[in-house]
């Protein structure tokens, strides 16, 4: 199973860049709730960026509930107002620019949840899952060969089995961000890799044991060392 590294920051500044201009054309035209925006083709000229673009931009406002795109009838300012509108834009906005250490600290969280409740909730097919991922990243570890995603692969396979679908899913959203941040500010120094098959082997026998305090507590250890690089950076 191979993790694909999705993100382009080019492609993010370019949405946000589109984003905002958006949100300038309702506010300079005094568009309200139910207001119709102009098509996709003549935004694309206005704002000299491709059709593409444009449909990703109003697709992602569309998921945080501020357009609405009717089929054959093009697509209209949701009923909110625009001052609120124009908060959640900036909101939106600020999510799309997450410095690496809001990224880890985020993930710590969610993995000592995860290890907690995967221990609780695990079933044996989540636990060949889990240690499937745990061979695959010792393999790649004690070759002396890149296991980053191998590692990342771990987790997800731990956060699936927590059973809670929105933590699976905020893990799934933040970790091509970290796999990319994790290889440009060289977390993982040489080492850290073998030491980090005796942490998830301990990891994984926790959720074996379907211990939750233990699981827990063998998570928050494997991340002091990604811990203590943040709190570096403060």
């Amino acid at each position: 199973m191979k993790l694909e590294v999705l993100t382009k920051n080019e492609n993010k500044d370019i949405q946000n860049s589109i984003i905002s201009k958006i949100r300038d054309l309702i506010n300079y035209k005094n568009l309200e709730p139910g207001d119709k925006l102009p098509s996709e083709r003549m935004l694309s000229d206005k704002f000299e960026v491709s059709r593409s673009n444009v449909r990703e931009a109003i697709q992602k406002l569309e998921f945080y509930g501020l357009l609405n795109s009717i089929p054959q009838s093009g697509t209209f300012v949701a009923n909110i107002g625009v001052v609120a509108l124009n908060g959640m834009i900036e909101d939106i906005l600020r999510l799309e620019k997450q410095d690496f250490k809001s990224l880890v600290e985020t993930r710590i969280l969610l993995e000592l949840k995860t290890a907690s409740l995967a221990a609780t909730r695990r079933t044996e097919e989540d636990l060949e899952q889990i240690k499937d991922a745990l061979d695959a990243y010792k393999e790649k570890a004690l070759s002396g060969v890149d296991a980053v995603q191998e590692d990342l692969l771990f987790h997800l396979a731990i956060a699936k089995a927590s059973k809670n679908s929105s933590i699976n899913t905020f893990m799934l959203i933040i970790t091509p961000e970290i796999i990319i941040n994790i290889e440009k500010h060289h977390v993982c120094a040489d080492g850290l890799a073998i030491s980090g098959i005796k942490d998830h082997q301990e990891i994984y026998e926790a959720i074996k044991a379907q211990d939750p305090a233990l699981a827990k507590e063998k998570m928050k250890i494997h991340f002091k060392t990604l811990y203590e690089y943040c709190a570096s950076k403060e």
